[in-house]
């Protein structure tokens, strides 16, 4: 299983680059990275730390080689980011750090021996001025192969979390609230609202957010709630969401709001509202179609009982002349 980890990590982390110089590897080499104390990894699956400003921490990660023969490893720190899905990541080396990723120093390469684990010290320093919060940051150990005129960096690494002291703000901000209204053709049965937003992290922590929908009329008598939670935002990015009410019956304009109350204590909630039009055409055509049914039904019924009032007319007018006669 740590076997198979590790060469899905390396997958998933490996990026192009510019054509570069990589060392002579083995021909298969997989590797795995974590965070460790001095003896060796400690268990942790990422290092998360709370930090002064001015403050200096030794920490540790351990690299190691599956692999048959010895391999050199680049070590790099970056600053930390979150991904459309979700899943953390951390810039490219052709990539500038300015936030996280600056405070952590660490030697440049490693040489691990076949099937063996080397631990590596690196330190954090925070800045004298930096400001409150969250400052995600990842490090790595990489391996550069050619692969025709491009090289290929492959890297396997953790996150390192990294929290200034200070006044912690949690708020994440709901904006482009729409929603729109899916309504089918069958009268008996109800619609669909489906509810988008985006979800902002105007905080200086890293911050999830429980999302309470609700959809009503106008009156409010006539109202389905639904979930639209938000996954975990760094402090400045955002995440679009959106979320399918059903149940929903057309009653003319709506009302859609979403509340979102961040996961960190003391978060405030923050909602948004929007309204939508929601026309019930099939139950219009239905109406249409049982009134036109019934002035058909009538104007038919009359027509009738005409004729039989002109047959009876023509029956006693007949009965009358051949009285007369």
């Amino acid at each position: 299983m740590t076997r198979l980890l590790a060469v899905l990590a390396a997958v998933l982390f490996t990026v192009p680059l510019t054509p570069a110089a990589a060392h002579a590897e083995p021909a298969t080499l997989t590797w795995s990275v974590q965070p460790a104390n001095a003896a060796g990894p400690d268990g942790r699956r990422w290092i998360e730390l709370s930090l002064d400003p001015g403050q200096t921490v030794t920490e540790h990660l351990a690299v190691r080689n599956f692999s048959d023969g010895e391999a050199v490893f680049a070590l790099k720190a970056a600053d930390g980011y979150l991904t459309d899905k979700g899943r953390f990541n951390m810039l490219r080396s052709d990539q500038a750090s300015t936030d996280g990723g600056t405070w952590i120093d660490v030697q440049k390469e490693v040489k691990v021996a076949a099937n063996a684990t080397t631990v590596v010290p690196f330190t954090i320093t925070v800045p004298k001025d930096a400001a409150p919060g969250d400052h995600p940051a990842g490090i790595a150990a990489t391996v550069t192969s050619a692969s025709g005129t491009v090289a290929v960096e492959s890297r396997v690494g953790f996150r390192v979390m990294m929290r200034a002291t200070g006044t912690i703000r949690a708020q994440v901000a709901v904006t482009g609230l729409s929603a729109t209204y899916e309504q089918p053709w069958n009268p008996f049965s109800s619609g669909v609202v489906t509810v988008t937003y985006t979800a902002t992290n105007k905080g200086n922590v890293a911050a999830s957010g429980a999302g309470a929908v609700a959809v009503s009329d106008l009156t409010g008598i006539a109202e389905r709630d639904g979930r639209a939670d938000v996954a975990e935002i760094f402090p400045g990015d955002s995440r679009t969401v959106a979320t399918r009410i059903g149940g929903v019956w057309a009653l003319g304009p709506m009302s859609a709001n979403v509340t979102v109350t961040p996961s960190v204590e003391g978060g405030a909630p923050m909602s948004a509202d929007v309204t939508l039009w929601t026309v019930p055409w099939p139950q219009l055509a239905l109406i249409v179609l049982v009134a036109a049914l019934f002035l058909a039904y009538r104007a038919i019924t009359r027509r009738r009982r005409r004729r039989l009032d002109d047959l009876l007319a023509r029956a006693r007018a007949e009965g009358r002349a051949e009285a007369l006669s």
